[in-house]
């Protein structure tokens, strides 16, 4: 029988060696090929930190009062103009009624301040024609007495004389009196006016009294002022309200992505690139989007309490910087606002 030769056992170990040399660069190779192929072939930026986002619109009434009707339920789809709810009208119908009767009697107010200044200025010129008149007949008893003491004595009496005078100082005192009586007329005209000018401020503020009554009535009834959804509704029929009060919420349909990118990822990032976009809620389906905005600070610069890095033991931490992404596709389902979201951005 032949005897069997071992290989060396120096040559086992080299062979080792080289092989797991070769694995090495076979391994290096094979990392270089694909961050090769992901920087070259597939320039995508993805982060898991993202989510649906969108406008909720708070609802609240204008005016306090008891809910009459309701016409909504949760997580009902609305219209916008549709009616959602209805407060008591019947106090805000008395007040309209009350501010319209305030404005006719303001009116009629005007009216009589006006018919006032017709009569004074009539009055007025009745008044003022009668100075005419007297200060004719003073100036002709005047004329008439110079006359007399133009004449000699021997041809004229004592008599005639003092007559006279008498005329033109009679004459003097009416033309003084109606005088006195046309510029109280004229004062009269002027007190008039101001009173009218009274009363058209009246009407002005009454006016404004009836325009906030049927305003303050209009509110009593409260529309959707978008289309969307029901949410967070806490309103029941009979429940008396205060101004401002929360009531329900309607969430926009038009929702968009917020994606919260590490800032690191941002370098070839920019709005109007492609997105690919997977939905939690809808695994088995792929949106297509872009980027519309990129926002002007990171989020935590914008939280409740910012971070201050004034502090003595500060730590370096990757900053994550929100990013819009609207869908391209008209037809998107209504996910519900915070749903987790995956996006994919093509950077170039």
């Amino acid at each position: 029988m032949t005897p069997t030769t071992e290989p060396p056992a120096g040559n086992g170990r080299r062979n080792n060696k080289i092989r797991l040399v070769v694995l090495v660069i076979i391994a290096v190779l094979v990392a270089l090929g694909a961050r090769y192929y992901f920087v070259a072939f597939q320039p995508y930026e993805s982060t898991d930190d993202a989510f649906i986002d969108g406008r909720a619109i708070q609802i609240s009434p204008r005016i306090a009062g008891h809910v009459t009707q309701l016409l909504v339920a949760d997580n009902q789809r609305v219209k916008k103009d549709d009616l959602l709810l209805q407060i008591d009208r019947r106090d805000y119908e008395v007040r309209l009624d009350a501010a319209r009767a305030n404005l006719a009697a303001a009116q009629s107010r005007q009216t009589q301040a006006q018919s006032l200044l017709t009569v004074a200025e009539a009055q007025a010129a009745q008044d003022h024609a009668a100075v005419a008149a007297a200060a004719a007949e003073a100036k002709r008893t005047q004329t008439d007495l110079e006359r007399y003491r133009a004449i000699e004595s021997r041809a004229i009496s004592q008599q005639q004389l003092d007559a006279a005078v008498a005329a033109a100082q009679a004459a003097g005192a009416t033309l003084e009196v109606v005088q006195k009586k046309a510029a109280m007329s004229d004062a009269q005209i002027g007190l008039a006016k101001t009173q009218i000018a009274i009363t058209v401020t009246g009407v002005e503020q009454a006016a404004v009294g009836v325009r906030q009554a049927e305003l303050e009535l209009s509110y009593t009834t409260i529309t959707a002022p978008v289309d969307g959804l029901i949410t967070r509704r806490v309103v029941e029929v009979g429940q008396y309200l205060q101004a401002g009060q929360g009531l329900l919420a309607i969430v926009a349909e038009h929702e968009w992505v917020t994606a919260n990118f590490k800032e690191t990822q941002l370098e070839r990032m920019k709005p109007g690139q492609p997105v690919s976009i997977k939905v939690d809620t809808l695994p088995h389906r792929q949106f297509k989007g872009h980027v519309d905005s990129i926002q002007a600070g990171t989020g935590a610069q914008f939280s409740l309490l910012p971070p201050e890095n004034a502090a003595g033991n500060y730590v370096k931490v990757v900053q994550r910087v929100p990013v819009k992404i609207l869908f391209n596709e008209t037809n998107v389902p209504a996910f519900p606002l915070g749903a987790s979201v995956v996006p994919s951005v093509k950077v170039e």
